[in-house]
């Protein structure tokens, strides 16, 4: 998903030669490649910075880094290390949020507001979750002892490093879905080959440039790449030397990897997409849920998995709810994301957003009702808040992920029927419900989804995992379940001495 990123093989423009380039990270060097790709300001098209456009050979390189960090050096096993290198990591973040902050803004479209929550501030507060989990995580389990063949036997399990990690983010919170991937895997003691996505590619850089200069991890531990060229995730997934895969993307691409990591049974933690519902009951507050409903579709102009981009509303009440979602609408700035009053920044790119309005005009063409919005605007890539009601439960716009400011209404009978229109779906990422507490946490129980917010509640935060079900992906980041999707558990039984009977 996104814009093709633009190669640049020869000489730049004045202009161009002034946007800076940054570097990728492998085996402990800041290197660049023979060939960059631009990064553009979504927002105005303007060129951000360079990135190296990395090879297959680059990957095979960090992956070889990383293999060797892991198997030769003590990274594996000394906590103390690990702790005291994720605390300087996380202080490097504090010390250079505002230099990531502009950047963050720049390439990505991000709104202070979203900057201080999953932008960056989130982001690094993982970090520092992930240090101090460190001092009371237990790598090892007793599990007492068991009488067999006249002895007792002695038994504990030990959780160790999965291996070599193969770390692939999107474009869409850069800083979040890398570091809530690097600071579980380092703090389990992986190494990790991290590739950002081809539409923010400095963001993810910039990351790995800072455990450069300002940390003690030791080289291979951590290798960053970019690159334009699709064989370079590939070659990654299908690397015999990887042991983990952790991709955030669409459901499509994630389906390719699983069945690329199968050739060698390797591990696989997926976040795919959603096309989560938020349910209004005919007890909720009427006017909370419309503004939750319309200023949760519209955060990052719609580019996130978890939104609830479907709104099912009691038929009694369609009009109503929708004349408020409207009016909410109506009241969202968008614009140019530097701006602390803007709300809605821009898509990541003009595909994105051709993507978005053909899916808007096939559901119009198709019987659906705009009731506002579907519009683009210049310059940059925006896209206007759209409401559209009249939606068939399996229509195109109710059933596939938008990644856009797209809600949809759909009219429910009754709560039977709202569950059943919120589970007609191939993803289970995320959801809310609206009404009084205990009918609300009822129906949320109904929803099959990994995340669930009731009557506006936030989910969202480095102790708390993430994850879907269905085809919303495998796994959970953040919480100690992250923590122990890069782990392994390794069963012992010793025989006690003088136990023989």
């Amino acid at each position: 998903m996104g814009q093709s990123p633009t190669i640049t093989t020869g000489e730049r423009s004045e202009t161009e030669s002034a946007a800076p380039a940054r570097h990728m990270l492998i085996d402990g060097s800041l290197v660049g490649a023979p060939q960059s790709f631009r990064s553009v300001n979504p927002a105005n098209g303007e060129i951000v910075g360079y990135a190296p456009d990395a090879t297959v050979v680059d990957a095979e390189a960090s992956v070889a880094a990383a293999r060797r960090a892991f198997d030769e050096t003590t990274w594996a096993t000394d906590v103390a290390l690990r702790m005291r290198c994720l605390d300087q990591f996380h202080r490097a973040l504090v010390q250079h949020r505002e230099e990531l902050a502009a950047l963050t803004t720049a390439e990505v479209g991000a709104t202070p507001a979203l900057l201080a929550g999953a932008q960056l501030d989130g982001p690094i507060d993982i970090v520092r979750f992930y240090a101090d989990l460190l001092e009371t995580h237990p790598f090892t389990e007793d599990l007492g002892n068991v009488e067999s063949r006249g002895m007792q036997h002695h038994r504990w399990v030990e959780k160790e490093a999965a291996g070599v990690v193969a770390a692939i983010v999107a474009y869409n919170y850069p800083n979040q879905l890398a570091l809530a991937k690097l600071a579980p895997s380092l703090a389990a003691g992986c190494t990790v080959v991290l590739k950002g996505a081809p539409d923010t590619p400095l963001v993810t850089l910039a990351l790995g440039e800072l455990i450069a200069n300002h940390t003690d991890i030791p080289a291979g531990v951590v290798n960053v790449l970019s690159s334009s060229d699709p064989e370079v995730g590939a070659s990654l997934v299908a690397s015999p030397d990887v042991d983990v895969v952790t991709f955030t993307g669409s459901t499509p691409t994630g389906r390719a990897i699983m069945a690329a990591a199968s050739a060698t049974l390797k591990r696989v933690f997926l976040e795919l997409g959603g096309k989560s519902a938020a349910i209004v009951l005919d007890d909720a507050d009427f006017g909370t849920a419309a503004t939750f409903a319309a200023f949760s579709m519209v955060t990052h102009a719609g580019q996130g998995c978890a939104l609830t981009s479907r709104l099912l509303v009691p038929r009694a009440h369609h009009d109503a709810i929708v004349e408020m979602v409207k009016a909410n609408f109506a009241h969202v700035r968008y614009g140019d994301p530097v701006d602390p009053k803007t709300y809605m920044g821009p898509l990541i790119s003009e595909r994105q957003r051709d993507k978005v309005d053909g899916m808007v005009q096939r559901a119009v063409a198709a019987g659906a009702t705009l009731v506002v919005g579907g519009e683009k605007k210049d310059p940059g890539f925006f896209y206007t808040p759209t409401l559209l009601t009249n939606v068939a439960v399996d229509a195109e716009i109710a059933q596939e992920e938008v990644f856009g400011p797209v809600l949809v209404v759909i009219a429910y009978d009754d709560d039977d029927d709202a569950v059943r229109i919120a589970n007609d779906s191939i993803y289970g990422l995320s959801g809310a419900v609206f009404g009084s507490e205990d009918r609300a946490v009822a129906m949320a129980r109904r929803i099959r989804t990994g995340t669930f917010s009731i009557n506006g509640g936030n989910y969202f935060s480095p102790d708390a995992p993430f994850g879907g079900y269905k085809q919303s992906g495998i796994g959970r980041e953040m919480g100690v379940a992250g923590l122990e999707e890069f782990q392994e558990r390794k069963t012992f039984a010793s025989v006690v001495p003088g136990s023989a009977s």
